[in-house]
């Protein structure tokens, strides 16, 4: 199957991290499908707008991917138009910091049901027409996080930690069929979340960074692609990280 023929799914495709994903499978001419839960459709009219005027099909849905009824019905409607998805990006997530011993229990569960649960609901949604076709890549965005924690982010890191694990026993589980899963876990890269933090916070993170400068959203976006094509045909299990050396 050529690139120009795939149909491609990205959670939290409407912009920053999820929407430099979208620009990049954007030169091979696929079917796009960006699904978001933004309070406004603004920021995914853009996305498809910038999509439209590279001459690239593309759509978008709001969707809460935690809601395991909502993301039954959109995944449904999309196997039933196109037939199959090759490529799914589980990029959707949430922050809610804070303390441990101040965190209340919804912002831990809204994390996690959103960062973890979502992509749990969107990858079972579209396994079987993988295994079906004996083909496809899935990649999860985690985060360096879960890898080596943050203060003030136990449940994020936890969710993220779990991406990790999730790829890895899902790797195994449908190598056999032709499927790729991997995952990749940026470092602190330039995007709405990130730009918020304060400007001390910001220049402290910077010290620990090697390559000394912020990721950009292409940097990971580049990553997922590569995870994505044939290039990397025998990788799967992987949490490839973009993080400038902040873990190694």
């Amino acid at each position: 199957m050529s690139d120009s023929e795939r149909v491609v799914i990205v959670t939290g495709g409407s912009r920053g991290i999820g929407r430099a994903i979208a620009f990049r499978f954007a030169d091979e001419k696929p079917k796009l499908v960006l699904l978001h839960f933004d309070p406004d459709d603004s920021a995914a009219k853009e996305t498809l707008d910038r999509l439209t005027d590279k001459g690239v099909h593309g759509e978008a849905h709001r969707i809460d991917v935690s809601n395991r009824g909502d993301v039954d019905r959109l995944f449904k409607d999309v196997l039933a138009r196109f037939g199959r998805v090759d490529v799914l990006i589980n990029n959707a997530g949430i922050t809610k910091d804070g303390l441990l011993m101040r965190m209340r229990e919804d912002e831990w569960d809204l994390v996690l049901s959103v960062n973890l649960k979502g992509v749990f609901n969107c990858t079972q949604a579209v396994i079987r027409s993988m295994v079906k076709e004996r083909s496809g890549h899935i990649v999860n965005i985690s985060s360096v996080a879960g890898q080596i924690g943050n203060v003030g982010q136990t449940n994020y890191a936890a969710s993220k930690a779990g991406i990790m694990g999730f790829t890895k026993s899902l790797a195994r589980e449908v190598g056999s069929r032709g499927i790729t899963v991997n995952a990749v876990a940026p470092g602190f890269i330039n995007t709405e979340m990130t730009s918020s933090l304060p400007e001390k916070l910001k220049e402290t993170f910077l010290l620990q960074v090697p390559l000394a400068r912020v990721g950009e959203p292409e940097d990971v976006a580049e990553a997922v692609h590569w995870l994505c094509s044939g290039g990397s045909k025998y990788v799967t299990g992987q949490v490839i990280h973009v993080n400038g050396g902040l873990y190694m």
